[in-house]
């Protein structure tokens, strides 16, 4: 995976020299603070990776990358407000440095700073990506909302949480591959080819983020362990559970998702019914369907399979991850 390194020095490079000096600091520091602690930084290289494919030129693609990067941690910040997480990347959370009123405001000045990212490209080519962008932000804000109301719907479908994790993780990737097809001068069916790509590894890589947050290594996962357990996420673990389970499995599950409690004994008793009716292995099946339907979508490209090879190498390095 050398190749993941190069792209990511490109982006950390990239990172550090826009790294926010404005004040009031209260406001940017923050900002500084979790784009530093950035991960893999996987959605910015792939939209250089899709800008490559095509032979594009990467430096047109830098600055759209970190608005993938920045736009990306922008929904992270409010994503851990409204779950009251403590942790991201092994880090304290913003709000539980600098409170909710400074995680809202510097989360929405990362989602600014996004926008003015695309304003070198030109005219039409803007356009085309801006559209992308927002239409990608307003459906992530509608899975957000749908993972919000699943914590107190009772019926909640297999296909209500594909929608969900195709809305809430699917469309980010799918949209950084498409957006650096584009900026390549790709032809519109190739970077539809990208979207759907990465569509599907986007859902599987969230698939196998609820995976890991029962079954991952939690040192190197870095949440809380179990924390859709504790928040009454209906994941692909539970909704599988419910279909396995016998009567008294059943009746325990609808017990402990009926109330919102840390108590230890409810994330004992639900890993032990996950385990029993083999949600694991389910999941880690279901994971690797999605993998080959998105990598199905590079054959429809046509370009030599040496080109695509990185491409395949990646998916299948995130959904071996551990953390």
């Amino acid at each position: 995976m050398e190749f993941l390194d190069q792209y990511q020095k490109i982006v950390a490079d990239a990172i550090e020299k826009h790294s926010f000096t404005n004040k009031p600091d209260e406001l940017y520091s923050p900002m500084n603070y979790i784009i530093s602690h950035g991960g893999k930084r996987l959605r910015p290289i792939m939209v250089l990776m899709a800008c490559d494919l095509f032979q594009g030129d990467l430096e047109k693609a830098l600055k759209p990358s970190l608005a993938i990067e920045f736009f990306h941690n922008f929904t992270l910040i409010h994503d851990d407000i409204m779950d009251e997480a403590p942790l991201r990347r092994n880090k304290p959370t913003i709000h539980t440095l600098h409170g909710i009123n400074v995680g809202i405001l510097s989360g929405d000045a990362l989602l600014i700073k996004a926008y003015q990212f695309f304003e070198d490209l030109e005219p039409e080519l803007f356009k085309k990506c801006i559209i992308i962008f927002s239409e990608t932000g307003a459906v992530l804000c509608e899975g957000q909302q749908n993972d919000v109301n699943f914590e107190t719907q009772k019926n909640v479908t297999y296909d209500d949480y594909i929608h969900m994790i195709t809305s809430k993780t699917g469309v980010l990737s799918a949209a950084s591959f498409q957006i650096g097809a584009l900026i390549a001068g790709a032809s519109e069916e190739d970077a539809e080819a990208m979207y759907n790509f990465g569509k599907h590894i986007g859902i599987a890589f969230q698939i196998m983020d609820d995976y890991l947050d029962v079954f991952g290594n939690q040192e190197q996962f870095g949440k809380k362990h179990a924390g859709d357990i504790y928040e009454n996420k209906k994941t692909i673990l539970y909704l599988l559970a419910l279909e396995h389970a016998n009567e008294e499995e059943l009746s325990e599950l609808n017990y402990w998702y009926s109330k919102k409690t840390d108590n230890v004994d409810k994330i004992y008793s639900v890993e032990k019914i996950f385990r029993r009716t083999k949600v694991d292995d389910k999941v880690l099946r279901l994971i690797q369907k999605h993998n080959e339907i998105g990598q199905s979508y590079l054959d429809k490209i046509n370009l030599p399979d040496e080109k695509k090879l990185p491409f395949r190498e990646l998916a299948n390095y995130l959904l071996r991850r551990e953390s």
